[in-house]
């Protein structure tokens, strides 16, 4: 009779969790109307308070300075879905951008690509493993597999930078011109890799699972959820997209750097969190990542259109996190009542 007992306990709790990680997944749409709020009054005001921030070869700059980080962020979001973080994408990012970048100097673009992948990916499967198998904290994993990436970016290249001119490294930078305003394919990329992200998460079974998981791991054990294979698995596909923002800051900046973007890290979990996906996981997406980092963007470039020193723009940055972290918790308290 206990173990019956206990069994029912069991059922209805894992009952009462996926139901809650679907709410809280469905809800996830409509929290998109304060980060793209934010996103238009800022463009406003902007607009109002100088000559120079609404004009097509502007607004252009705005998409285009927003795709490294913007794309980074997208990785970053589906780990921080599953109640995790990674401090280590950013170092990730420019350990394949220098792998890739070195490779070409002397071998085919497109291998050298090839193998900033496999760098990546096996860098991501490590910290998946870490966190899935050995059940190790994703903060701690991250920080100590970041500084053993940014080092051996270091060590492989010997601290030395490696020009890159091949077409295909560096074509992400070209793009169409619409009505005055640039559309680079880095752009499109960033948007198609959205589009994708946010299909996977909002209309396929994968999807669910990770809310699910982010939402409570003990229920989506019970549930019957593979929880260490999901978890690697997202680690891996974050890793996937990490190489697509390398691919992106080689546009960008036509040159492999070993200690370029170094803040890309703390950048990106700011695009996740003001997009209104919760440190806490199970709740948000990539759209709102994606509005996030045009807000970071358009915050920065404004500010510097106005002729704001750079440090108060850090301010405005730390600012904006600490309402939507203080959001978040507000909405979650009144969810759990």
């Amino acid at each position: 009779m206990t173990g019956t007992t206990t069994h029912d306990a069991d059922a209805e709790a894992l009952e009462s969790g996926i139901t809650r990680g679907s709410m809280l997944r469905a809800a996830a749409t409509n929290q998109i109307a304060g980060p793209l709020a934010a996103l238009i009054v800022a463009v406003i005001v902007f607009t109002l308070s100088t000559s120079t921030f609404f004009n097509s070869d502007n607004l252009s700059l705005i998409a285009q300075q927003s795709v490294v980080v913007g794309t980074l962020a997208l990785g970053q979001t589906l780990i921080i879905l599953t109640s995790g973080i990674d401090l280590a994408n950013g170092a990730i990012m420019v350990l394949g951008s220098v792998v890739i970048g070195k490779i070409a100097v002397h071998d085919n673009p497109a291998l050298a690509l090839l193998v900033g992948l496999v760098v990546c990916v096996a860098v991501g499967a490590v910290n998946g493993a870490l966190v899935s198998l050995l059940r190790l904290p994703p903060f701690i994993v991250t920080l100590g597999v970041m500084s053993v990436i940014a080092a051996a970016a270091r060590l492989y290249t010997s601290s030395q930078t490696y020009p890159v001119d091949s077409g295909l490294l560096t074509g992400l930078n070209n793009g169409v011109a619409v009505g005055g305003f640039t559309i680079t394919y880095g752009v499109m990329l960033w948007i198609g890799l959205t589009a994708v992200l946010a299909y996977a998460l909002n209309q396929t079974s994968w999807g669910t699972r990770v809310y699910a998981l982010g939402d409570s791991h003990k229920a989506a054990e019970l549930a019957g959820i593979k929880v260490k294979r999901l978890l690697l698995g997202v680690y891996v596909v974050a890793a996937v997209v990490y190489v697509f923002a390398a691919w992106q800051a080689l546009g960008r900046t036509p040159t492999a750097d070993p200690s370029g973007y170094s803040t890309a890290n703390l950048d990106s979990i700011t695009a996740v969190v003001i997009g209104g996906t919760s440190l806490f996981g199970g709740r948000g997406g990539v759209i709102g990542t994606f509005i996030g980092a045009l807000i970071v963007t358009v915050l920065q470039n404004g500010l510097t259109q106005a002729g704001i020193d750079s440090l108060y723009q850090q301010v405005a940055t730390g600012v904006l996190v600490v309402v939507a972290v203080g959001v978040d918790q507000l909405v979650r308290r009144r969810q759990s009542r």
